[in-house]
């Protein structure tokens, strides 16, 4: 496993920096070990909503989970406001840093994370491809 860090400045797209370090570095998978930092506004999807909620303000990065890929990635947000209330949903594009977003990954060796439609939940869900040393 190899660990990348990264560091996220005011006004940057939490999620758009993330794709475009997997398409730059060819990451063909990663996880999000770690994330501290703050957003001024926070593009969410909720549990079993189809359209977007965009919450503006000072909040928190309790915590960010996901998987990376340069073939689509996947991740959930925990924020919190002024008064300590816990908001967490799928992370959408739009969500920008307030001060800074600070965030370790491990590379996965020998991993491939592919984005296939799965006609069961109507996503494009998690295949999981194991590389050869031919494929590295």
């Amino acid at each position: 496993m190899e660990p990348l860090a990264v560091r996220f400045k005011p006004g940057q797209d939490i999620l758009l920096e993330l794709e475009r370090i997997a398409q730059e570095r060819e990451i063909e998978a990663a996880c999000v070990l770690t994330c501290v930092g703050s957003l001024t506004l926070a593009v969410l999807r909720f549990a079993n909503q189809e359209e977007p909620t965009e919450l503006n303000g000072h909040f928190e990065i309790v915590s960010l989970t996901g998987v990376l890929s340069c073939h689509g990635s996947h991740f959930h947000i925990a924020i919190s406001d002024q008064e300590g209330k816990t908001t967490g949903a799928h992370l959408l594009p739009g969500s920008k840093v307030y001060t800074t977003a600070e965030i370790v990954l491990a590379v996965l060796p020998r991993h491939s994370f592919l984005r296939t439609f799965d006609p069961q939940t109507g996503y494009p869900e998690l295949e999981i491809k194991y590389l050869t040393s031919d494929e590295e």
